[in-house]
């Protein structure tokens, strides 16, 4: 079948193997790639006694069909694994272009098994693979590891790595690539506990398609429509709906006590663009560029840079009730070189502030912090003693499973599902919402949960605060969403496809000479 190879890599790192596997055409034609194969290979590979931090467990990478062709935004691939988080199946997917890499390579997928006895690295060039020692990386930041590794592959973002938080195996740890996050569920921890600092490839090879011509045309108009369609995703990123969110009542503010900031005005888009904006930056075949690199320029994190999302703007912001942008891409950054997901972190630290004000912890604790909602000095601190496991960051670092056993009375201010930090969205300002938390496989997700803004408060089509007809628009979404994980492709391009009306187009008939139905 084209489109594919046909074939992953599983290395174990305990017996240092390296071994070429075939993956069951059938399998690529029910599950596709991405998040629908690694899931079902996790079904086969990762038993429910396994502990997320032991040598049993695994981290499955799948890319998608479409990941590393010519597509727009064919960038993604995507992960199983047993999370140190939720403790329970974690899927997630990361950008950048370390999958049309691997894909480039001749393999549509990579399962790492085992643990190393001293820190390594992997070194993928084509079908040249290498274990590495890695001790000369171990300690270092992501963006330490993935510059010295951009000299044997050529891009940062062709490296992905954990940071030193994964080290400390912090449970709300993530996988960078490049800028780029694999973040929620605590897969660096996993990684990490591997004995495994990073993953660099490089593929020179062509990915064969069965329609050449047509799939060309695809192409074309997708990145027409997708080009004319998402200007403001180019100008604004996905920080666009920070306003939005705001004067509709949905943004967790000051750890989910209300929905409205009353600190917005210096962390919306705009003033995001007027103040810090560098340049955009795009990840693999992208017309769209979303993401927003910012600088400070001048205070007290001066020199800060970083990319925030709306979802970092969010946590890191309104729900600890911090409007000082600088703080936040100064905080963000951090997360990126440290290894660690901004949303989880950000709604634990809005957490820790709502137990600060009630008198439950106090400096002592803190480690001298003045641990308030809008104290963006001490926001940023805090993500630090986290990531490095200091006073109070050190119970922190387990997460929201972990914090519910050590201080089971405080259980009402934590602001989860399943043990996964709730999204940037408040669920009591749009019912489906609260269903796409409750329903995700990994918890209070609107990604794998399903995306429901455009619905329910955008297009007008449902009443936002009506139970009736919500099941069926979030089982749509959820399935579309599984669709466009497992194809590989980002989901801010999916309409430039055909997927809004269409679940799944030609594209994947020109590309592979298969006739895919929905029901597939």
């Amino acid at each position: 079948m084209k489109g594919y190879f046909g074939k992953f890599l599983k290395i174990d790192l305990t017996n240092k193997t390296i071994e070429e596997e075939k993956i069951n055409p059938e399998w690529q034609r029910k599950f596709l790639g991405g998040r629908g194969l690694a899931a079902r290979f996790y079904y086969d590979e990762i038993g429910n006694d396994i502990k997320p931090l032991s040598s049993d467990n695994k981290l499955i990478f799948f890319t998608g069909p479409l990941t590393g062709t010519t597509g727009p935004a064919t960038t993604k691939i995507g992960l199983a694994t047993k999370s140190p988080e939720t403790r329970q199946y974690l899927c997630s997917n990361g950008g950048g272009f370390f999958g049309p890499h691997l894909k480039k390579s001749g393999y549509d997928g990579l399962i790492i098994e085992g643990k190393a006895n001293t820190p390594v690295y992997i070194l993928i060039e084509d079908n040249q693979i290498k274990i590495e020692k890695g001790g000369n990386l171990w300690g270092k930041t992501t963006k330490e590891v993935n510059k010295k590794l951009k000299e044997k592959v050529g891009r940062e973002d062709q490296v992905l790595s954990c940071g030193p938080a994964a080290e400390n195996r912090v449970r709300l740890s993530c996988i960078q690539i490049g800028e780029r996050s694999i973040g929620r569920g605590g897969a660096g921890a996993v990684m990490a506990s591997k004995n495994l600092k990073a993953i660099a490839v490089k593929g020179t090879g062509e990915i064969a398609v069965s329609e050449p011509n047509k799939f060309k045309e695809v192409v074309k108009d997708a990145i027409s429509f997708v080009r004319g369609s998402k200007a403001n995703h180019t100008k604004y990123g996905t920080a666009q709906y920070t306003a939005i969110m705001n004067e509709l009542g949905c943004y967790p503010t000051r750890n989910f006590q209300t929905g409205v900031f009353d600190g917005i005005e210096t962390i919306t888009a705009e003033y995001m663009k007027e103040n810090f904006f560098v340049k955009n930056q795009a990840c693999f075949r992208c017309p769209v560029a979303c993401s927003q690199l910012c600088e400070v320029k001048e205070g007290n994190f001066k020199g800060a840079k970083s990319d925030p999302e709306y979802e970092t703007i969010g946590t890191l912001g309104a729900v600890c009730g911090v409007s000082d942008f600088a703080a936040i891409i100064k905080a963000n950054e951090i997360c990126d070189e440290l290894g660690i997901d901004t949303m989880s972190v950000g709604v634990i630290i809005g957490f820790a502030m709502e137990l600060f004000e009630r008198g439950y912890i106090t400096k002592k604790d803190t480690g001298g912090l003045e641990l308030k909602f809008g104290n963006g000095v001490a926001m940023v601190n805090m993500v630090e003693k986290i990531a490095k496991r200091e006073d109070i960051g050190d119970l922190l670092a387990e997460g929201m499973l972990g914090l519910a056993e050590k201080m089971p009375k405080m259980q009402k201010y934590m602001m989860h599902v399943k043990g996964l930090p709730l999204a940037a969205y408040d669920p009591r300002g749009f019912y489906g919402n609260a269903l796409t938390y409750g329903t995700s496989s990994r918890g209070a997700c609107h990604n794998v949960g399903g995306w429901s803004i455009r619905d329910e408060l955008l297009s007008g089509e449902y009443d936002r605060f009506a139970v009736e007809g919500k099941g069926k628009l979030i089982k749509s979404i959820q399935d579309t969403r599984g669709y466009i994980d497992s194809l590989g492709i980002c989901t801010v391009v999916r309409s430039g496809y055909g997927f809004t009306d269409k679940p799944q187009g030609k594209v994947l008939e020109y590309l592979t000479g298969y006739d895919f139905t929905p029901e597939l």
